[in-house]
């Protein structure tokens, strides 16, 4: 299997799914929104953008799975299975905000062994390759050298739906408001791990996340040279619903953290 190659096609994929997404935002309406879930939402260019996800990809990989956030297709775990979301950030989507993004991950059995994000409002493609550097539109990218917490600039995601451990959530982030240099949330775990791995942040944390939300991302972090775990320091945080990471100086006392507070 030439990864490459497939990685090339990957990114002209998620380029011109990211194209059609856009192309639709200005014409949005009120009833093309419906509710999934509390503050969950999803449109029909969420359903339209995943079905020429998975039409293009079955295409470039007819034997492998799909495993897909709006369930447009049955997941039947393969040898390789893509792990595909095409509009993460829907609600900045909605209400015209300028973050969101296409993700897409090819896992090997339990690893990833690529990882595309894509931002159709600014062109930027971050991909990697099992093996290979991390990129953003072909140029070499990697965390930032911050040394301290001190010193960082911090993404999370704000809990929407899952309010189980917002007390701790509240407490840490508090915590942080005095430890570091300022807190962002800007709505697409996908963008803030491809964020954190071209060094505009230092690290990132979040809760209730799905593969999909992370596997491309991480990926292309760890590419840079960033550290991921879940809560714990694990490796669980592909389907754990849970992920910190970082540089590895801002991991260390990050994740430090996050045991301290989960």
């Amino acid at each position: 299997m030439d990864l490459l190659e497939i990685g090339r096609s990957l990114n002209e994929i998620c380029t011109e799914t990211g194209s059609y997404i856009l192309s639709e935002q200005g014409g949005l309406k009120g009833e093309d929104v419906a509710a999934k879930g509390l503050h969950d939402y999803v449109t029909f260019v969420d359903r339209q953008s995943e079905k020429m996800l998975i039409g293009r990809l079955r295409q470039l990989l007819p034997d492998a799975g799909i495993l897909a956030e709006e369930d447009s297709v049955e997941f039947k775990k393969m040898a390789y299975n893509w792990v595909i979301d095409p509009l993460d950030g829907t609600t900045n989507f909605i209400h015209g905000l300028p973050v969101f993004s296409v993700s897409v991950a090819l896992m090997k059995g339990s690893e990833v062994v690529m990882g595309t994000v894509f931002e159709p409002v600014s062109g930027e493609c971050f991909h990697a390759t099992e093996g290979g550097p991390a990129l953003l539109n072909g140029r070499v990218i990697s965390v930032s050298a911050t040394e301290r917490l001190d010193d960082s600039l911090l993404a999370t995601g704000f809990p929407y739906s899952d309010f189980s451990r917002q007390e701790a959530y509240l407490a840490l982030l508090g915590r942080l408001m005095r430890g570091c240099r300022g807190i962002r949330r800007f709505g697409s775990a996908a963008v803030d791990l491809a964020w954190v791995a071209c060094g505009r942040f230092d690290g990132f944390w979040e809760y209730g996340l799905k593969p999909w939300d992370v596997a491309a991302g991480s990926f292309i972090l760890e590419r840079a040279g960033g550290i991921c775990s879940d809560f714990s320091g694990g490796k669980n945080y592909i389907s754990g619903r849970e992920i910190v990471c970082g540089n590895p100086s801002v991991y260390r006392e990050l994740a430090g953290l996050l045991r301290e507070y989960f």
